[in-house]
């Protein structure tokens, strides 16, 4: 589950994850990242969408009218974990400790040390403008092979390429995100759609790539996904490790009291250590909601 920064203040007050903040809408040109509103993000997964949709149900249940629905999408799994534009999505997802490292606070914020900042982005595609183009025009765009889903080399691959633009170095080192994404549609509705996901350790990270894809690397160089792909929405979550809820129930206010006045608040723990695992099931080959 992933809060916003309004209402973690409305549920929580302050001390807030260090990095929270609403999403920083980025308009460039004709491209537009806009920002949307949204207080809690519900991120399901299971091999079975009946399992998914059951569970939904019974989170809508237990809510009822405290919250008015503000958008819902149902992924699924697209031939070998491709989205609609027929390429390989994830493929630099990084993995085991790396993965860890990468998607989960640590101890420069040790209150919310096991918790991970969420981006979501719902993007349609043009895919009538998509697919006039040639193979080899769309490989450039993105940077890999459509088939063989190989990156490009450095010497045919431009910089507006989309994987050059969301590559982010610091420091000489690659900082990694990671990528849950999901395709969406209806056909006869002609609605073709990727849900971006992005967990990372900071959202600083994620902010970097948009402003790269939106305003371009340099200013001018940018994704020209975005010719054919246009974001409807735009929110930053944080979702806390189970540990901090599980502390936050146990310390809940009296009702009508924020948890930042209940005098016997306590301060969660770091989580665990990880076996590897993102506890958020495999980050290929399962259906989400």
């Amino acid at each position: 589950m992933g809060i916003g920064s309004d209402a973690w203040d409305e549920l929580f007050g302050q001390p807030r994850p260090a990095e929270l903040h609403p999403f920083r809408e980025i308009k460039a040109g004709s491209r537009h990242a806009v920002a949307t509103p949204g207080d809690l993000l519900f991120h399901i997964r299971a091999k079975r969408m009946d399992l998914c949709f059951e569970l939904a149900t019974q989170i809508m249940a237990r809510l009822g009218e405290a919250v008015s629905l503000v958008d819902e999408v149902h992924g699924f799994r697209y031939f070998d974990d491709r989205d609609l534009i027929g390429f390989v999505d994830g493929t630099e997802n990084p993995t085991a400790q790396t993965a860890i490292d990468t998607a989960y606070v640590g101890p420069e914020d040790a209150l919310f040390a096991g918790g991970s900042y969420v981006v979501v982005q719902k993007y349609l595609h043009d895919m009538a403008g998509w697919n006039a183009l040639s193979t080899e025009a769309q490989e450039r765009i993105i940077g890999r092979t459509k088939l063989s889903d190989i990156e490009l080399d450095d010497a045919v691959k431009p910089t507006s390429a989309h994987n050059a633009l969301t590559t982010i170095i610091e420091g000489g080192q690659e900082i990694k995100i990671i990528r849950d994404n999901m395709p969406f549609g209806r056909a006869a509705g002609k609605e073709f759609g990727t849900y971006f996901i992005g967990y990372a350790r900071s959202p600083r990270t994620i902010e970097q790539m948009l402003e790269n894809m939106f305003v371009g690397r340099p200013p001018g160089n940018y994704d020209r996904l975005l010719d054919f792909s246009f974001p409807q929405t735009g929110n930053l979550f944080f979702a806390p490790s189970a540990t901090f809820l599980e502390n936050v129930g146990n310390d809940a206010p009296p009702a009508g009291q924020k948890l930042s006045d209940a005098h016997a608040r306590a301060a969660p723990q770091p989580g665990p250590k990880r076996d590897g695992s993102l506890g958020i099931g495999s980050l290929k080959g399962d259906h989400g909601s």
